[in-house]
């Protein structure tokens, strides 16, 4: 009889392998966002987190994990389990660039981070205080040449999408200005308000308000086309600047060894999420623009972005503060 149950309960435990796997999420999920409450990627996490709860039936938590450009996020994420209920939404500093700026061996997204797929792009927007004397791009650049060193760039912090494409924009066409870092968007956003600095690249979530109420001048995006709700705004690549095309990405991780199944049936729900009109709507109204892409699209992405920015980084020499 002994041996009959035995063999019954083994019987039971290769039946139980397979179902457990399809039956995820059997429970909650976290998802950690790199950044405090309110910002660009938190607000992503928490549209698709209502949804994903909505199609999965298990609750999606956001744990915000703020410090060290993401990089106390990150390094957290790694060392998760590759369970399917641990997953990250992370953007271009925290991925690519907070361990090299921060000189930190702390984790490796090509090592340690599954790619399942882009959620959002936000493009960034060259915006001046009104006082500034310059209302096209090539009036802006020919200011800062004629004038080394006198314009100020906002910086939400070393090693931002923002700061890159100031330090690639400055090396490419020789120009010259100082960066002003701060801790974040809304600091750097309130001194160019009081016109304390000149410019700023920033993302048009954070500035969209203040360039329709005539408080900013727009000048240029970095989208690959003009925005619905800016279309008066030309885009880098039309004026001629191809390679000023940085937008700040959000995006969903997994830990690696992640069991396929899962990251098949994420992958299928976020993108169903993402091509929700709904969807589509709240990320338009923030500024971004719903982006799905493969897993093996988003990792290409992520390598093509590694490699062009990193260089920037190097050659500019930023560090953390």
């Amino acid at each position: 009889m002994r041996l009959i149950w035995i063999a019954i309960a083994a019987a039971a435990a290769i039946l139980a392998g397979p179902a457990s796997g399809q039956q995820w999420p059997a429970r909650n999920v976290k998802l950690i966002v790199p950044y405090p409450a309110g910002g660009n990627v938190d607000s992503a996490a928490r549209i698709i987190a209502d949804k994903l709860q909505e199609k999965l039936g298990q609750p999606f938590v956001i744990e915000n994990k703020a410090g060290a450009g993401g990089m106390i996020a990150g390094e957290a994420f790694a060392k998760s389990a590759p369970d399917g209920y641990t997953l990250f939404v992370g953007a271009n500093g925290p991925v690519l660039f907070a361990t090299e700026i921060n000189k930190r061996d702390a984790y490796n997204w090509k090592k340690d981070f599954l790619p399942i797929s882009t959620i959002s792009m936000t493009p960034l927007v060259l915006e001046v205080h009104p006082s500034v004397q310059a209302t096209t791009l090539k009036e802006f650049l020919d200011l800062a040449k004629r004038e080394p060193g006198k314009l100020t760039m906002a910086s939400p912090g070393p090693g931002t999408t923002n700061h890159l494409l100031s330090e690639l924009m400055q090396s490419s066409l020789e120009l010259q200005w100082v960066t002003a870092h701060y801790r974040g968007n809304a600091p750097a956003i309130n001194d160019l308000l009081g016109g304390q600095v000149q410019f700023a690249f920033d993302q048009l979530t954070v500035s969209l308000q203040h360039i329709k109420a005539g408080l900013f001048r727009a000048l240029a995006v970095t989208s690959p086309h003009r925005l619905k709700s800016l279309p008066d705004v030309p885009t880098f690549a039309e004026l001629g600047y191809k390679d000023f095309d940085g937008q700040t990405f959000t995006g969903l991780f997994a830990p690696a060894s992640t069991p396929a199944s899962i990251v098949e049936k994420l992958h299928e729900t976020l993108v169903a999420i993402l091509k929700d009109p709904a969807v589509i709507d709240k990320f338009e109204k923030l500024g971004g623009e719903a982006t799905p892409m493969t897993p093996d699209e988003f990792k290409a992405y992520l390598e093509r972005e590694d490699a062009k920015w990193i260089p920037v980084v190097r050659k500019a020499n930023i560090r953390a503060d």
